[in-house]
Formats: structure tokens, sequence, C-alpha cells
């Protein structure tokens, strides 16, 4: 570990995990390195967990406030919710323990755009960060950081925090070193234009400088990140990854896109990797990626030739390509950028290098309407990450998804969503194994049909009969716009609550 721990100072605060566990108290606001399963601390948490459940069983208090750059890992946020250590949590998680005792109200949690969140803290907003967690490739010999597979908000988080701790993970290649470009946004007033025109511009440093008075304590691991297998390609995926290529070679024929020209973002799941692995067979060449996080399919882009450049905050790879990513890192640093999640995700650059923005949901209305993050209108699911990031600042933003869930008992597109994360402006187009919807230039009543045709055709009649009578009732009370029937608008919900099926029994 000594090559890895390279300045003097610092290799001399190394100590047990449960050791600095001890620098965390009741009542802190903890912010730690992590971006969906890729580069969060391995072992800080289990030994907080486990100072958590022996305060209970004193009978005294301890509860943190967790800040992260998104979603970490069962032996992260699971741990830690599993000992109800975790008082408030942002801006975005995925993990199922943690996700109960929010939905039970024993985690407060704030669902913040993901390029706003560290912002926050830099304001403020949330009062002091006690304690910056970091997991590091290594510390050089002037006391910086090189970080691991994520940066999300580690900038914001070290910068704000009166303590730092860094994981020091022996796990991460070292060839990570130089994939990262470290750029700080200054504070109001004083904010430039960030300077980036082309997605694989580099505008930072390779580490994060910090002040090394901070550090209270360096922690050796050599855990390995939550790196999740994708399933395996279906056809339904197939299908929808078909359609969203029809649509680009619409916008080639339109003349607003070229074969050398996408610029994508893509969200995490499934069914956006099933999309890249169509690309590889596509027109479609010299693709870049201005986005948020790196997965299999994109690593496949880029070995075949097809993308030249792909800038992110985080990996989210399977074990298979995590391992790869090990093994080759120095080649892929040629092509891939890991950035600061303001930098990553800001609107700016955003509408700047022109995206076409491709996210999923949770279910979408007649209307164009998307919500992305809460299930029957209360229950948070995950969160809305970035995909607003992208989606209101796009050049075109596109939400993918299969038309139903549950076995056919949910209907991705209903008469109106229950929770609303992205408005009919900012949609501009779904897709689902039955086409596409381009709603651009659509007036609401226009992209009803559209919507509509989209759907399972299980649930089609039910949304055409919907649409039909709240027409006929729009026109008899002469207003006409968006028609909707609002004691029957959340039908579907309310159905699905009460027999567990949005269908008609």
């Amino acid at each position: 570990m000594s090559d890895r721990i390279a300045n003097a100072t610092l290799r001399g605060k190394v100590m047990s995990a449960q050791e600095a566990a001890q620098f965390v108290n009741n009542n802190d606001n903890v912010g730690i390195s992590g971006f969906t399963g890729s580069g969060y601390p391995k072992v800080l948490p289990t030994a907080i967990a486990e100072r958590a459940k022996e305060a209970h069983a004193r009978g005294d208090e301890y509860m943190i406030s967790l800040f992260t750059g998104a979603s970490t890992a069962p032996d992260c946020d699971g741990v830690l919710a599993e000992a109800d250590a975790i008082k408030f949590r942002t801006p975005y998680q995925s993990d199922p323990i943690l996700r109960n005792k929010i939905n039970d109200g024993t985690t407060l949690y704030m669902d913040y755009h993901l390029s706003e969140s560290g912002m926050y803290v830099q304001q403020g907003f949330f009062g002091k960060m006690d304690v910056a967690i970091v997991e590091a490739v290594r510390i050089t010999e002037e006391g910086h950081i090189v970080p691991s597979s994520s940066i999300g908000n580690n900038v914001e988080y070290l910068d704000a925090a009166d303590k730092i701790i860094i994981e020091v993970n022996t796990w991460q290649s070292e060839e990570l070193e130089g994939m990262a470009d470290i750029y700080r946004i200054a504070a109001l007033p004083n904010r430039q234009p960030i300077p980036i025109t082309e997605a694989g511009q580099r505008i930072g440093t390779t580490y994060i400088d910090i002040d090394i008075n901070k550090v209270v304590a360096v922690v050796e691991t050599d855990a390995a990140d939550r790196n999740a297998p994708f399933k395996p390609i279906d056809d339904q995926s197939k299908q929808i990854a078909g359609h969203f290529l029809d649509f680009l070679e619409g916008e080639v024929r339109a003349g607003r896109l070229t074969y050398d020209g996408y610029v994508m973002q893509s969200g995490v799941g499934n069914v956006p990797n099933a999309v890249m692995s169509g690309l590889l067979d596509s027109k479609f060449e010299n693709i870049r990626a201005y986005t948020e996080v790196i997965q299999d399919g994109m690593v496949d882009l880029i070995d075949a030739g097809k993308m030249t450049v792909a800038s992110a905050t985080a990996f989210s790879l399977s074990p298979e390509y995590a391992g790869r990513m090990n093994r080759e890192a120095a080649k892929y640093a040629k092509s891939i950028i890991l950035r600061p999640q303001q930098i990553s995700n800001h609107p700016e650059v955003v509408r700047r290098l022109g995206l076409i923005a491709t996210n999923g949901l949770i279910e979408a209305d007649i209307y164009g309407n998307v919500n992305s993050t809460n299930v029957v209108g209360s229950r948070i699911m995950n969160g809305v990450g970035g995909s607003a990031d992208f989606t209101r600042s796009a050049y075109i933003s596109s939400f993918i998804t299969p038309s139903d869930a549950k076995g056919g008992a949910i209907s991705a597109i209903v008469p109106m969503v229950s929770h609303v994360d992205h408005t009919e402006q900012d949609v501009k187009v779904v897709i689902t194994e039955y086409g596409y919807a381009d709603l651009r230039g659509l007036a609401p009543r226009q992209k009803a049909e559209k919507m509509i045709a989209l759907a399972h055709p299980d649930y089609r009649p039910m949304l055409q009969d919907y649409y039909d009578r709240a027409l006929a009732a729009a026109k008899e009370g002469k207003i006409m716009q968006t028609p909707h029937l609002l004691d029957e608008a959340l039908s579907f919900h309310q159905r699905f609550k009460e027999t567990g099926s949005m269908k008609l029994s």
C-alpha cells in the first residue's frame, strides 16, 4: 500500500475503519463518494453502522445526514439504512432497504437534480459539512487525491468538510489515474462560462487537491465496486432499440442529424444498454457521449471504434466489464473522461453540445408528461437523478420504456401521471416496443393520438375511451386545450391500488 499513499504525513494517519468511524458523530452531515455503485467507500459505512447499532443498544441517538453523488451499494446505503443510521439522504438512491426506510418515514429524503446537489452544499444550504469520506486510487506525494471509478460530488464535499477520511482502494486500478478531469465552478457572483465546446475536451486536473490538514484518517481497502450484471437483451429491448434507431434515421433524412454527428446521453439500465448495443450495427460513426455513466454498451462502442469519446462522472459496469476496465484502464483513458457531476450534468454544456438525451421512466401520460420517480404518486422508487438535467437542456430529449410492467398489471402510458418530473414542454420523444411518438411541434390533442398508439394493446382501448369521453366533455364545455376528466384522471392508479392491476376486471 505504501506506493498508493505517497504523502508521508497522510501515510502516518492510516488506521482501521473502526478507528476512523469514531470521527463520525451523531447528527453529522456526511458527504461520501459514490455514483451508480462505483467509487463509494467500502468499509467506513459498515463501521459507522456498527457504531450506530451500539449507540442504539445503549439507548443513545445516532443518525447522520448522508450526501452522495448518486446511488451506492448494499455495503454502503444498505448497511447504514438497516442500522437506522440515516436521518436524511440526498440526492439519489436505489437501495431496497433504504427505499423502504424512506417510504415508511424513518429517513427523510430530498430528491434533488444531480447537477444542483453539489452546488447546494457549496452554498451552505444544508449547513456545514462535518465529514467527507472519499475513495481514492492513490494519494500523491503532494497529498492530492486521485479519484477512483466515480467523481460525483467529491470536490464539493472535500472542499466543504471540516474533516476528511480517505479510503485508498487497491482493487481500483492505478491506471485509472489520468481519467479524471477536475474543474471547480466558482462561487457566485464570480462564475465564468464552462470552457467545454466538445465532449472530449479536458479543462482541469487529473487529481483533487485538498487541504491535507483536514484529513483525520486514511483507511486501506481492496473491495470491489457494486458491479451488477445487465440482463440479457430480450426481444422487447431489441424492439425498443430498433425504434430508437428508426427515430435517429428519421432525423438524418430530415437533415437534422448526420451519421458522424451524434452526441448522446443515456440513462442507466438494461434498455438503454440495449440501445447502445443496437448502435454497433448502425450507420452511425464517431459517436460521442456527454453523459452521467459509462455502461457496458459504451465500452463495446469504444472497442468497435464506433465511439470516439465518452465523458461522464462514473462507471456503471457489469462484473465482466469492470474487470476489463481495471485490466485495460490505460487504453480506455484515451477515450474516457470522468468529470465532477456539476460539470457532467451542467445544463450550460448540455445545451451547447446539442445532445440527444435518452432516459427511462415509470409512466407517461397521453399528453407527454413523465413520472420518473414515484410509484402511484407517493412511493419513491429511486429518484429523478440527472434525467431532468439533460431533458430540459438537450437538443432532443427522448424517453424509452416497455409499454407495461409487473406482468401486464401496470401500463406505462396512463391518462394522467400520478407525479410529474418532466413536463410536456420538455419531453420530445417517447419510445416503447410499439414504436415512437415524436411530440415536437404538436398541441396536446395531437400528442394524445400518438401516445395512445405506444401503449400495450391491452390498454389502448381503455386509454382511447378515456380520451374520447374527455374530448366530448371538453367540446361541450368549450375548454379544448388539454381534455381531462378530473374525476377519472387517476382511475388507472386507483384501480391498481384496489385490485393489484390497472386492467378492467
